[in-house]
């Protein structure tokens, strides 16, 4: 079972990869990275205190760093447990397919889905009473893992994966934030 899943993954990866199409290089080569969102980052932060007061902005971002590095922590440790090679470190595969960027680390799960959606998610969570829109934010970690099937470095397992791991650890995280510290930030707010 577990080898015709992976069978699957192997395939599925073929093709999606294969559809790449050279005049868009540049623009998944980018979007696969980091620095390029920061903007975004921007924009969640300044939301943040827009809308609420600024202990409780400040305690919702520091949730969310927390977050991101139990996240981080969790992903590397399962990568160095699992040890799945990238696709283009895979010698039966590298030759079949479209490999745009050549990192050395695992695969499996992968840390871009997993950053990504945490940190969406819990955006969503906190924001999603003051704005309608805030669900648009999936595009960010949507276009980011669509980008490491494209420059040939995950598997849509490992980013299916990394997206569940993400949009789990974003949910238990809010709802730490809601038991732990809401609570004491209310009765702060009173006194």
């Amino acid at each position: 079972m577990l080898d015709k899943i992976l069978q699957w993954d192997r395939d599925a990866f073929v093709y999606l990869n294969s559809l790449g199409i050279e005049q868009y290089d540049t623009f998944w080569s980018t979007v696969t990275k980091f620095p390029p969102w920061i903007p975004l980052f921007v924009l969640i932060i300044a939301l943040f205190f827009v809308k609420f007061p600024k202990r409780k902005a400040i305690t919702m971002i520091l949730t969310i760093l927390i977050m991101a590095a139990f996240v981080a922590t969790l992903t590397d440790l399962t990568k160095n447990v699992v040890e799945r090679l990238r696709p283009n470190n895979d010698e039966e595969l590298n030759t079949l397919i479209r490999i745009l960027r050549s990192p050395s680390g695992f695969s499996f799960f992968s840390g871009h889905a997993s950053s990504s959606f945490s940190i969406t998610t819990i955006t969503v969570l906190f924001l999603r009473h003051h704005f309608k829109w805030v669900y648009l934010f999936y595009l960010w970690p949507i276009l980011f893992c669509m980008s490491r099937v494209y420059v040939g470095v995950h598997f849509p397992i490992d980013l299916m994966v990394g997206a569940f791991v993400g949009t789990v650890s974003a949910w238990l995280f809010y709802r730490l934030y809601g038991l732990l510290i809401l609570p004491y930030l209310k009765l702060d707010h009173h006194v």
